[in-house]
């Protein structure tokens, strides 16, 4: 993008990450703004890449995938070839939400969401521990999730 994002474009960003399915129309007036300029910063945002999608949110509980472990990994190399293995490796597991490589004294935490604790020993035995240069994994089953937000907040509060 060529040009810092401003106040409007902050408020925009924020108002579609908590509806994105807002109307032009509608996030106009909340951000005051009239529908032509409100649109032609939707599309810059969006053509910038800073906007990448729209997605629904789906409820866990009501779609069954409501149990949440999560795991860390140490890896055995960590060289550039076998970390973009396992990277490939991950992408195929579809009950792992979020993979993070991080920096200490573990190499990867996944959040992997299942059905139930049964499901997730399935998908760790059969997928997870067959992973490209695994040696290690502690895993830990989530009690309750406090706060699971994915809107990045723009404005100052």
């Amino acid at each position: 993008m060529s040009r810092e994002l401003d106040a409007i474009d902050r408020r925009i960003l924020d108002e579609l990450q908590a509806d994105g399915r807002l109307s032009i129309v509608e996030l106009a007036a909340r951000i005051n703004l009239t529908k032509t300029p409100c649109s032609e910063r939707v599309r810059r945002l969006e053509r910038a890449g800073i906007i990448d999608g729209y997605r629904a949110i789906l409820d866990p509980q009501k779609v069954g995938r409501e149990h949440v472990t999560v795991v860390q990994v140490i890896l055995s190399q960590t060289s550039n070839t076998s970390l973009e293995e396992f990277d490939a490796a991950i992408r195929d597991i579809p009950e792992i939400q979020t993979c993070l490589m991080v920096a200490g004294s573990f190499d990867y935490l996944l959040v992997v969401r299942t059905r139930d604790l049964a499901h997730y020993r399935e998908v760790y035995g059969d997928r997870i521990c067959n992973l490209p240069h695994m040696m290690q994994t502690h895993s830990f089953a989530v009690m309750d999730t406090v706060k699971d937000a994915t809107a990045i907040r723009m404005r100052e509060p």
